[in-house]
This record gives structure tokens, sequence and C-alpha cells, in this order.
């Protein structure tokens, strides 16, 4: 009989723990307002240019400029070799100082393609880009570019994807499936882990064994870069670049498996960078921010993680590693959720999500 009382004061605990739970996520979203800025296609990346505009890559081929007071749409020309290629074609794009940087899909012939990115001053008529990364081997495939771009200091630090190539993510030799750090222009830092101890590493690599990375952001708490990752089913991961580490794929499968439901190896092992937070099954882990403003102030430094597959934005409160915290803020309200932007003055939360630029506010 006490073993019986016993079991039932447990699963109340838990039904309260879990309805606590769900009222905080619906208060969470009770609370908050969102607005449909403009209609866009197929948008990819983005970047406030100033405080009224933001600036947005349509996977397509386009650059377009919209005024997000105004919802003033402005459609700006540019000299980009790229290839519209299955998840390739325009990609993130990144802006400071009146400078412009991008990540495409370059066509480099017979349908081979790279991850590349390029530079080119502020003009909102026309931006004239130069190359000053490329990812190679250029390679025939539409899968797995990445590509995500964030500016720490005087570096560029950047994600190419594995291209759908698996093992070439343990290639050291080869570009895809890496983290790339370069600077601003494009030159390489002499501290980079191959003048480091790691003289086989091409000398733009700072970390190896990625899949997708789509989400890269620079914590204005801890100065540190952060990044997200696609899995294969499951095995999507929150963590931390780390210079001259290795995340292990394929090798790792962290926690998931192949399509064909063949097992890929284990979630982690020593000797490979053990990612912050994992989702098994696989949420499509998508752009991720860590948040500074005033209009959710309280969020201030936790990790903004956004999906595709179920349509989320999540909040990871992460700064005890071993008491990691997740809330679901909202989930299916404006479509899959391909990047976020923090409103560099007032703290409010942009979206590319669906074919849309939303506005996200309190009430």
């Amino acid at each position: 009989m006490a073993e019986d009382l016993s079991f039932h004061k447990v699963k109340k605990f838990f039904l309260s723990l879990i309805f606590f739970f769900l009222i905080c996520s619906n208060s969470f979203s009770s609370n908050l307002k969102f607005q449909k800025i403009v209609d866009l296609e197929d948008p990819w990346g983005s970047s406030f240019i100033n405080n009224d505009e933001i600036i947005v890559t349509e996977k397509g081929g386009k650059i377009k400029i919209v005024n997000v007071i105004s919802k003033e749409l402005l459609e700006v020309k540019h000299n980009l070799n790229f290839l519209v290629y299955g998840q390739g074609g325009l990609l993130d794009i990144i802006h400071q100082n009146n400078n412009i940087w991008i990540s495409y899909s370059e066509d480099r012939g017979d349908w081979k393609t790279s991850t590349s990115i390029a530079k080119a001053k502020l003009n909102k008529n026309e931006l004239n880009f130069e190359n000053i990364f490329q990812a190679n081997p250029p390679i025939d495939s539409g899968y797995h570019f990445g590509s995500r771009l964030v500016i720490k200091d005087n570096y560029l630090f950047a994600t190419a994807g594995e291209r759908g190539q698996g093992m070439i993510a343990q290639d050291p030799t080869k570009h895809p499936g890496s983290i790339i750090r370069i600077h601003l222009d494009g030159s390489i830092p002499s501290d980079n882990p191959k003048f480091e101890g790691k003289s086989n590493w091409l000398p733009e690599i700072y970390q190896i064994g990625v899949r997708n990375p789509q989400g890269l952001a620079l914590s204005p708490f801890d100065k540190k870069v952060y990044m997200s990752n696609h899995g294969a089913k499951g095995g999507d991961w929150f963590g931390e670049a780390k210079k001259s580490e290795n995340y292990g794929w394929k090798i790792l499968g962290w926690g998931g498996t192949n399509y064909s439901g063949t097992k890929i190896g284990p979630k982690w092992k020593p000797g490979f960078t053990k990612a912050i937070q994992y989702w098994v099954p696989s949420i499509a882990v998508s752009a991720i921010s860590i948040y500074n403003g005033q209009e959710f102030s309280e969020w201030n430094g936790h990790a903004l993680i956004t999906s595709l597959k179920d349509k989320s934005l999540r909040k990871l409160f992460f700064d005890d590693l071993s008491n990691i915290k997740e809330e679901i803020i909202f989930q299916d309200k404006i479509g899959r959720i391909r990047d976020i932007q923090i409103h560099p003055e007032s703290g409010k939360i942009y979206f590319l999500a669906g074919n849309s630029l939303w506005l996200m506010e309190n009430k």
C-alpha cells in the first residue's frame, strides 16, 4: 500500500510539472504579437543595415532591402555567379561598417558548386561583389551548403556544409564539413589551427566534423561563437565553435540514424567536441541568436533556436551546462523559420519564415 501511495505521489508531481510547463509555454505565446512586414520569395539570410532597413537574400538569386517601418521593398542588383541547385542559391548575408558579406552556392561549371563568400561595399542600387573564399573542392551536389556568417572583431566565421559527402567532414585537406575563420578581407589569420599544430589542415579551417550547420551567432556576453547543425534522421544540435576541434561527423551520429534507418555512430565519445544540446528526433534546427535587447530583456544571454520542421522558436538557458533549460516560445504560427534577427535598438525580433519577413514583439 505504501508503495502504491508513493507511486501516485510521484505521478501527481510529474503531471503537475507537465501542466506547469504547458502553462508557461502558453503564457509566452499569448503575450506575443506577430506582424507580417512583407512577402518575399524563399528568403534565406538577413541583416540590419540601419535601424529601419534590413537586407535580405532570396535563395532564387535576388537581394532586397526592406524598410521595416514603411514596408517599402527595394531590389538590389548584383554580380554574383551563383547556381540555384537543390538547397543552394543565395544564402546568408551580413552587414558591418558599410560593407556586405554574402555566402552563396557559386557556379564552378558542369553543375559543380562551392559554398563561397564574397564582399562588397554597401550600395543600395548595385552590389559589386568580389570573392574572398571558396570551399574546395567544388562538388556536384545540391545538398548541405551550410551556410551562416558571423563577425567577431576582425574575423569572419562561416559554416561550410559537407555537401552530402559524409566522411569528407573528417578530411581537413578539404573545406566541406568545417567551420571557416578568415579575416574580413579574406586573408588568413596567423593563429588558425594550421599554424598551431595542425599542419595538414587547410589554412582557413577552424574546426571540422560538421554536417549542415545553418546557425551561427556571436554572444555579446561571453564573446563566444555558437552554432547549430542539422543531424541526419535525428541528432540536431546546438554547440560552441571550438578551435582545432572535431564534432565527429560522420563517425558520430549525435543520436540520429541514416535515412535508411541504419546506424551511423554513437551520440558522442571522448576525443570529439560535445554539443551543448541535442534534439532527437530532429527539429530541423535553423538560425540561432544569443538574445541581447530591451523588448524581451528577461531573455538576455539566452540562446534563441529556430526550427524548420516544427516551425518553432525555442529558448535555451545554458549558463549551467549540467542543468540546461529549454522552453518552446511558440510553435506553428509563422511557418518554417529560416532566419532570426534582433533589432539593434529596440530588441524586437524579426524572422524570415515561410515566404515572408515577420516581426515579433510584446503585446
